[in-house]
This record gives structure tokens, sequence and C-alpha cells, in this order.
């Protein structure tokens, strides 16, 4: 009898245990996809913030030229 309870309390554990692991895979793929999500955001951001900045540098450059060309009349 024992043996059987033994058995019994290393298989309830052995539950818990596979349960407690199946709730972290859980909470970490949410994680994962929340970082994915916030990863794909920022990417945007920094594809629309490079976007205008060169935007700004060919102003720049654009008003340079200008003004240089001011200077030769």
């Amino acid at each position: 009898m024992d043996t059987l309870e033994q058995t019994g309390s290393d298989l309830e554990r052995l539950e818990l245990q596979l349960n407690s692991l199946l709730t972290q895979c859980r909470k970490l793929r949410e994680e994962n996809q929340s970082l994915l999500t916030r990863q794909e955001a920022l990417v945007a951001d920094r594809a629309n913030l490079v976007a205008k900045n060169e935007e700004a540098r060919s102003k720049v450059e654009a008003m340079i030229n200008r003004l240089k060309s001011l200077e030769q009349l």
C-alpha cells in the first residue's frame, strides 16, 4: 500500500509541476507576443523618424545651396 500511496503522491506532484510549467509557458507566449507587437511599432516609428530626418536634411541642404547661390550674385 505504501508503494501505491507513493506513486499517487508522485503523480500528484508531477501533475502540479506540469500545470505550473503550462501556466508559465502560456505567460511567456503572451509576453512574447506583446514584445513582438511593441517591436513592430518601434520599427515603424523608427522608419517614420528616418524619413522625417531625411526630409529635413534635404530641406536644409536646399536652403544652404540657395544661400550660396545668393552669395555669388
